[in-house]
């Protein structure tokens, strides 16, 4: 499953699919899961802040391609929280799309006067769950996770999901989990921190 996508069902409830965050910090969380998986891919950069072009080649994944096309065809916007802004109008819509495509989310919409609102409900409940608990059994593991999973992990924090993850884990998990999203590589260690810096700008602003 693609990092957005896990991230998606991990910020949005198991059986009925509501948000667990408001919508500007689920936005962020899923902008950054998306710009996240260009880096991951190679096609994307970050440094000092700005988003660098690496491989204009387009990637498997439609949104992806589309998320590529946008940086490709907009070179004078390099700052990463102007992305992670950008993208985090439209991410949750755009995500919740994909996972409809693949099977893995149905869309329901609800009209209230003149509001139409839209929610993704899981098709399987465990599935759903299981990005959280598989994100718990990470930190009991003596293995480190793989770059992604400590993506994920880092997007978990900053959006403050954390509580979602480590709803029963110990200190030690959630020192383990502190150390794990230090030793990310660099670009993935600032995307983690312009996420948590774009959440609480957002949260102050309310």
């Amino acid at each position: 499953m693609l990092l957005a996508d896990e991230f998606f069902l991990i910020a949005h409830t198991d059986s009925r699919g509501r948000a667990r965050l408001n919508p500007v910090a689920t936005g962020l969380g899923l902008a950054a899961a998306l710009l996240g998986e260009l880096v991951l891919s190679g096609h994307i950069s970050l440094n000092a802040g700005l988003v660098g072009l690496v491989d204009r080649r387009p990637p498997a994944d439609a949104l992806a391609h589309t998320v590529l096309d946008h940086i490709v065809n907009e070179p004078q916007h390099q700052a990463v929280r102007t992305w992670l802004n950008f993208l985090a109008q439209s991410a949750a819509g755009s995500v919740g799309e994909r996972m409809t495509r693949n099977g893995t989310v149905h869309r329901e919409e609800s009209r209230r006067l003149l509001r139409t609102s839209v929610v993704y409900v899981p098709v399987d409940i465990n599935a759903a769950a299981w990005p959280a608990t598989r994100l718990r059994a990470l930190l009991d593991r003596p293995e480190p996770p793989t770059v992604p999973d400590g993506l994920l992990f880092g997007l978990v924090t900053a959006t403050g999901l954390t509580r979602e993850v480590l709803w029963a884990a110990g200190p030690r998990a959630h020192h383990r989990l502190s150390v794990l999203i230090a030793a990310l590589p660099p670009p993935l260690k600032e995307l983690v921190m312009h996420t948590e810096a774009a959440v609480g700008a957002a949260v102050l602003r309310q």
